[in-house]
C-alpha cells in the first residue's frame, strides 16, 4: 500500500465522516439560512427556497431537531435564521435555546417561507434567498450539503466557486481508484492509531443515539419491538441500529457521525460493526479496522450512486456492515465480496421515498439481507454472476447498482416526488 494511496483514503474519510445534528437535508437548509442572515446582517422578512426534488422529498416528513418537533423546509429555514451558526456546518442549530424556540414559533405563524421546485439536473441542489426591505442575499448549494458555490448580495456576486466539480458529486478527492480488495488491504495494514483519532467520535456519538433510541420514546419504538421478538445477536444489531435511525428521524438532538452525507448511512455503517465486534470480544484494534472497512465500503458504493437518489442509501450501508461481519468472522477477501454480491442480489431495488422515521424499518430490511448474504458467503457460496444485474465481480456489481440508481431510477424519483406532493401534473 503506497503512501499516496493511504493519504487519499484518509482524505476521503475526513470528507465523508462528519458530524451532523438531525437529518442532513433540512440541516443544509438551516445552514444556508443562517449564512444568509449573517451576510444580510438582520432577520429577513421573507425567505424563498428553490430546491431539487430529492431535497424536497427528504425534508418533507422529517423532524428538525431543537425545534419542538417542527417538520419540513419552513421549520429548517426559520430555525437556521433565528438560532443558527453557520460556522458549525451540519451542527448549525445545536445552540438553539428556549428563547430562540419561542421566536421560531412566532415566525412560523408569519408564513414567510416559500418553497419552489428547482429545475436542475443535480439531485442535491438548492438556492435560498433571504429578503429584507430592498436588500437580499441568495445562497446556492450544490452536491454537498454545505458546499456553497455562489453568494449574491443585492445583485452583486460576492462569492463564487470557479472550479465546481460535478464528478464524484462535488467531493474533493477522486475515489475512482477504490476497490473492495484495496479497501480491505487498507483496513488490514494502516496505522490503527490514526483510525482511532478518526473513528472514536463515530463510536461514541452513534452508539449514544442508539442507546437513546432504545431507552426513549420515538416513533413506533421499533428497537424495543425487535428486542422483544428476537433475542439473538442479530436481533440486537437490528434493534439498536433501527432505534438510532428512528430517534434521529424523530428529531433527537444528539449528533451523529455521517457517511457520504447521511446520518442513517453513518449509523448503519457503524453500529452493527461495533456491536458485533463487542459480541466476538475482538481487540479494539480489530474493531477499528472493521469499522473503517465498513465505512469505506459504504463510501465506495455511494460514489457511484450519488448523495441523493431513488435508491435507499441506507441499504448500501447495511450491505457494507454485513460484509464487515464476514470480515470479523475471519472471512477471506473473496468471502467479503461474496457477502456484498449476495446482499445486493436481494435488496438492490429498495426505493427512497424521503427521510422519515420509517427509514429505520428499511435499515432492518437491509440488515436482514446483509446477514443472509454473510451466512451464504461463509459457506463459500454466492449467487451466479450475470443473473439479474449481478456482474462477474463484486466491484462491477457495485458499479452496476450505482448506474441503476443514478441513471435508471430517475423516473422513479419523479413519480415518488409527485405521489408525496400529490401533484398529478408530475405523473
Amino acid at each position: 500500500m503506497s503512501m499516496n494511496y493511504e493519504k487519499q483514503i484518509y482524505q476521503i474519510l475526513e470528507e465523508e465522516l462528519v458530524p451532523a445534528k438531525g437529518c442532513t437535508e433540512p440541516i443544509a437548509i438551516a445552514f444556508a439560512s443562517a449564512k444568509a442572515r449573517e451576510i444580510l446582517g438582520s432577520i429577513p422578512e421573507k425567505i424563498i427556497v428553490s430546491a431539487s426534488g430529492n431535497l424536497i422529498k427528504n425534508i418533507r416528513c422529517v423532524t428538525v431537531p431543537n425545534t419542538g418537533n417542527l417538520v419540513g423546509i419552513e421549520a429548517a429555514a426559520i430555525a437556521g435564521m433565528i438560532g443558527g451558526d453557520s460556522s458549525l456546518d451540519l451542527e448549525v442549530i445545536s445552540n438553539i435555546n428556549n428563547d430562540d424556540l419561542q421566536t421560531i414559533n412566532q415566525y412560523i405563524l408569519k408564513k414567510m417561507v416559500k418553497t419552489t421546485l428547482l429545475d436542475t439536473n443535480l439531485n442535491l441542489h438548492f438556492t435560498l434567498k433571504a429578503i429584507r426591505n430592498n436588500d437580499f442575499v441568495t445562497i446556492e448549494i450544490q452536491n454537498l450539503h454545505t458546499n456553497i458555490v455562489k453568494i449574491i448580495k443585492n445583485n452583486q456576486i460576492i462569492f463564487e466557486k470557479d472550479d465546481i466539480k460535478k464528478d464524484y458529486f462535488g467531493v474533493e478527492t477522486d475515489r475512482s481508484f477504490l476497490t473492495i480488495e484495496g479497501i480491505v488491504d487498507f483496513a488490514n495494514h494502516t496505522d490503527y492509531k490514526k483510525l482511532k483519532s478518526i473513528l472514536s467520535r463515530q463510536i461514541r456519538d452513534n452508539m449514544a443515539i442508539a442507546e437513546k433510541g432504545i431507552n426513549g420514546q420515538f416513533g413506533v419504538e421499533i428497537g424495543k419491538t425487535i428486542l422483544k421478538h428476537d433475542k439473538t445477536i442479530f436481533g440486537k444489531i437490528k434493534a439498536y441500529t433501527a432505534a438510532a435511525s428512528e430517534a434521529r428521524m424523530s428529531g433527537c438532538s444528539l449528533p451523529v457521525i455521517t457517511n457520504s452525507g447521511s446520518g442513517n448511512q453513518g449509523i448503519a455503517s457503524s453500529i452493527p460493526v461495533i456491536i458485533y465486534a463487542d459480541y466476538l470480544g475482538v481487540s479494539g484494534e480489530k474493531m477499528l479496522r472493521a469499522l473503517v472497512l465498513s465505512n469505506l465500503l459504504t463510501i465506495y458504493q455511494k460514489g457511484y450512486i450519488g448523495r441523493l437518489s431513488a435508491f435507499c442509501g441506507a441499504i448500501s450501508a447495511t450491505v457494507s456492515s454485513g460484509a464487515t461481519i464476514t470480515y470479523l468472522e475471519g472471512g477471506s477477501v473473496e468471502q467479503v465480496k461474496m457477502s456484498i454480491t449476495n446482499a445486493l442480489a436481494n435488496v438492490s431495488g429498495v426505493v427512497c421515498d424521503g427521510a422519515k422515521p420509517s427509514c429505520a424499518s428499511k435499515i432492518v430490511t437491509g440488515l436482514e439481507a446483509s446477514f443472509l448474504g454473510h451466512h451464504i458467503a461463509m459457506e463459500n457460496k454466492q449467487y451466479n454472476p450475470l443473473s439479474g444485474i449481478l456482474k462477474d465481480s463484486a466491484d462491477d456489481t457495485i458499479t452496476a447498482v450505482g448506474k441503476m440508481a443514478s441513471e435508471g431510477m430517475k423516473d422513479t424519483d419523479r413519480v415518488i416526488l409527485a405521489l408525496m406532493l400529490e401533484n398529478k401534473d408530475m405523473l
